[in-house]
């Protein structure tokens, strides 16, 4: 493009004096070009500073067609000098750390690329023109340097404060009070402001200053962390302004509508993509507040989330260390007034923790036994049997178990240890050491060797029993049952004959019983299973206790299929055992009723006998299988040594079944025994 000759065509012109103004032409005319030489230039003087973070830029377009305005008609009443930023946009810049020389250099870019534009074109505005365009820049440029001093000045003292109020406070509860009121100092508007932090699905009010703030604290006030106002600023992360907030829907909290608020500006805390929080600050005299006052409190906020999440960690960190403390105390005092040797060793076998316990059975006190090796350590004895399993245990790193060792400490007798060993990793699964677990069960192995002991003297007991006493009392019983055929027998005599033979046959019954319980006792009742069908085994029985009773009227009630695997003998003795038992404890003119069935399966069959006459006591239905226990009182307790029915439940559990009672004054006692059919 030629330089065009400033002819008489081409001449300053002023404006107002009639046509269109030079500069106004090329301002509309141009704008394009000045805006990409203008961000040409920009990039080129200031490479480091990103093109979407220059100062002018969002207001460029809007200044210059307003600039070409004001050159257009620079007398008009109601044209206005334009500003090339505004307030508000010029303390989002300096929020971002953006300063002075930025500005100015933005400011001399877009006054140079305009008169090079001009020269460009052959153009040259009248002297008005120019002193109006340079009194803009001028005034843009001293507006922005004065309002960033103030607002800069008032920022850095409000943060000096909040760093005074962070070194000051110990914990988060006494910093924030503080940091709100150094908020009230600095914005007048403020009547009060408070702070809610985050406690998982909630935000909590934490502190609060100004108007309401006692009132506010005592109510414990919290929310929803997606509820309210609040929740609406945690929700988009961005500050929020709401003038005459009182009546806003979204208020949660009565006290603010008390109050009467007006004006409220909140922003979320974060840290990172991370909500820690949110922070008010409001006002009953204004509907709104200035941008450099929403500035201060956004970066006063911004300085303290800082110290709010390291507190919080700090606050995280000393209950944790605390806690651990407590617990590591209270390992403490239970490893060493524990009965149970317990110890750490590293792989070299030297001892890094070691209890009183462990300590005494190698000899020295706890304090010497640290850091020293275990054949240093531990008598010669013990050495030699543990380091070969020790060794097993840090090369393989498979623990072991039950390890049952004895030996004689110096000035004691022998005593017996159970031991547990086990490999210590590290967190990448290496073999680091290993521990150990030592239990003194010299005790228990006494008491074993006692119970062998006593079981041995059992057995003989019952060989005596089963052959010394049986045998005299057949002598007896055959005796009695050959006088009582001597037809010279006298009334009198015959009487006596039949009470020793009823004599020794209970005493035969006792005997029994006693053999099957000290068998019982040694690991169950023995039971040869046969097939046998129980209908006929009942009958046989009761037949068998008619004749002993025959002023006793005995009943059978059969139903299903009654054949299974059992022993014939020992259920026999069962029915035997609860009809005699209801004999003895019903009432003498009502029928003993025994009834046989299925169980509801095809897997069990049922076996039942009832009884008419007095329930049996509350008392002593808890004990009634117990041995030697009696389901009655007074002289009827006499009659027998009180195992019958604890051999019930024996024989029934030795066949896999079980054995209840069921009695109520209304419907009497009956004995039920579930028995399952065997293989």
């Amino acid at each position: 493009m030629q330089e065009r000759d400033p002819s008489p065509s081409h001449q300053e012109r002023e404006p107002g004096t009639g046509g269109s103004s030079p500069l106004a032409e090329f301002l509309r005319e141009h704008r394009e070009l000045l805006l990409l030489d203008w961000e040409t230039t920009l990039r080129e003087r200031a490479p480091e500073q990103p093109h979407e973070e220059a100062v002018l830029r969002d207001h460029l377009p809007e200044f210059l067609e307003r600039l070409a305005d004001a050159a257009e008609h620079p007398s008009a009443e109601g044209v206005s000098l334009p500003l090339a930023l505004s307030d508000e946009h010029a303390l989002l810049r300096l929020e971002h750390g953006q300063g002075l020389s930025q500005i100015a250099l933005e400011y001399a870019i877009l006054r140079h690329c305009i008169f090079r534009g001009l020269m460009r074109e052959g153009l040259w505005p009248g002297l008005s023109e120019l002193e109006l365009l340079n009194n803009i820049l001028d005034q843009g440029l001293i507006r922005a340097t004065t309002l960033y001093s103030h607002v800069h000045e008032r920022m850095l003292k409000a943060l000096e404060r909040v760093s005074e109020a962070t070194l000051e406070s110990e914990d988060i509860d006494s910093f924030l009070p503080k940091l709100l009121r150094v908020l009230q100092e600095a914005v007048m508007a403020v009547d009060g402001a408070s702070i809610l932090l985050r406690e998982g699905n909630e935000l909590r009010l934490r502190a609060a200053v100004g108007i309401g703030s006692h009132r506010a604290m005592e109510s414990g006030f919290h929310l929803p962390v997606d509820a309210g106002l609040s929740g609406q600023v945690a929700h988009e992360r961005r500050p929020q302004l709401v003038r005459m907030v009182a009546n806003h829907p979204e208020l949660r909290s009565e006290l603010v509508r008390q109050l009467g608020v007006r004006a409220a500006y909140s922003i979320p805390l974060l840290q990172g993509d991370t909500l820690i929080g949110v922070a008010h600050m409001c006002s009953r005299t204004v509907f709104d507040f200035s941008p450099s006052d929403q500035l201060l409190f956004r970066v006063m906020m911004t300085r303290a989330t800082s110290f709010i999440v390291q507190a919080e960690l700090a606050e995280r960190e000393r209950l944790a260390r605390a806690t651990a403390q407590r617990s590591l105390a209270q390992l403490d005092t239970l490893l060493e007034a524990s009965p149970v040797g317990i110890g750490l060793l590293d792989r070299e076998l030297r001892v890094l923790s070691i209890n009183e316990t462990l300590a005494q059975l190698n000899g020295p006190p706890v304090a010497e036994q640290l850091g020293r090796s275990l054949r240093e350590v531990a008598p010669a004895w013990v050495a030699e049997l543990l380091e070969p399993v020790f060794r097993h245990v840090l090369d393989s790193g498979q623990p072991v178990s039950n390890h049952e060792f004895t030996g004689q400490p110096l000035d004691t007798s022998p005593h017996h240890w159970l031991g547990n060993y086990y490999p210590v990793r590290a967190a990448d699964g290496a073999v680091v050491g290993l521990g150990c677990v030592l239990v003194d069960i010299t005790h228990q192995k006494d008491v074993e060797t006692a119970l062998r002991r006593s079981g041995e003297l059992r057995e003989q007991l019952i060989g005596v029993v089963g052959h010394d006493l049986r045998n005299p009392l057949n002598a007896i019983s055959a005796s009695a049952t050959l006088l009582r055929r001597d037809a010279s027998l006298s009334d009198g005599s015959r009487r006596a004959v039949e009470r020793i033979r009823n004599s020794a046959a209970r005493m035969a019954r006792m005997l029994s019983d006693i053999l099957d319980f000290a068998r019982g006792g040694n690991g169950g009742l023995p039971v040869h299973r046969e097939w046998v069908n129980l209908h006929e085994l009942c009958r046989s029985t009761l037949e068998e206790l008619q004749v002993a009773h025959p002023h006793r009227r005995l009943e059978l009630e059969t139903r299903g299929n009654a054949w299974g695997w059992w022993d014939p003998d020992r259920l026999a003795q069962v029915v035997g055992n609860l009809v005699g038992n209801a004999l003895q404890h019903g009432h003498p003119d009502t029928p003993v009723h025994v009834k046989v069935e299925d169980a509801g399966t095809d897997a069990e069959v049922s076996l039942s006998v009832h009884n008419e006459g007095e329930p049996i006591a509350p008392e002593l239905r808890a004990t009634l299988f117990q041995p030697f226990r009696h389901g009655a009182k007074g002289k009827a307790a006499t009659r027998s040594v009180g195992l019958g029915l604890y051999i019930v439940q024996q024989v029934a559990r030795a066949h896999g079944g079980e054995v209840e009672v069921r009695s109520r004054p209304s419907e009497g006692t009956t004995f039920t025994l579930r028995l399952p059919r065997g293989r």
